[in-house]
């Protein structure tokens, strides 16, 4: 296939004295996708971006939240129309419609796959794009670690997840709380 996806990342988390989660755009032919619309400072600082790009916070058609923790769900109401994805259920209006765990094809270009690690119930959003597959998953807070995650309840599954995503030869990851960064022989495994 040569459908190819648009990324925008709307706010770079981060994971400090305060916390925000790294919230990305992406659009794939009809589909406007919002990834992880968590804790901000200020709404505007995800919605400003977002208008910038031409997109109304009304026609996201799809929010993904890589797990259930708040830093990573809070804002999920400012897309009013939208499905909201988790590992194994998308939420429309008041209906819970329930998948097994695994992939699922969310657009032509975009995958989700559960990716257990931080928490049981994580996902990772796998990009077709320009610049190759992408990889949004929270498996790794910021390019420079943690190294073990400090939160992850069985390290050994984190690790595993690690090693599936990896061995996917990324192009880019988009970690849960930083800027991305291109996977090389000392990402943490």
């Amino acid at each position: 296939m040569t459908d190819l996806a648009q990324l925008d990342l709307l706010v770079v988390g981060y994971a400090r004295d305060r916390v925000a989660s790294t919230c990305t755009l992406i659009r794939d032919g009809d589909s406007v996708i919002v990834v992880d619309p968590g804790m901000v400072a200020d709404r505007a600082l995800m919605l400003g971006p977002l208008a910038r790009l031409g997109v109304a916070a009304t026609t996201v058609t799809d929010v993904v939240i890589s797990h259930h923790h708040p830093d990573h769900t809070v804002n999920v109401a400012l897309f009013p129309n939208a499905r909201v994805h988790d590992f194994a259920v998308t939420y429309v209006a008041d209906e819970w419609i329930e998948r097994p765990p695994g992939e699922f094809e969310l657009s032509a270009a975009v995958r989700l796959r559960h990716t257990p690690g931080h928490t049981d119930q994580d996902q990772s959003t796998l990009v077709r794009s320009a610049v190759g597959l992408v990889a949004l998953t929270h498996l790794w807070w910021q390019a420079d670690g943690p190294a073990d995650d400090p939160y992850a309840l069985d390290r050994d599954r984190l690790r595993a997840s690690r090693e599936e995503v990896l061995a996917l030869a990324p192009a880019l990851i988009v970690p849960g709380h930083g800027t991305p960064f291109r996977p090389a022989a000392d990402t943490p495994r």
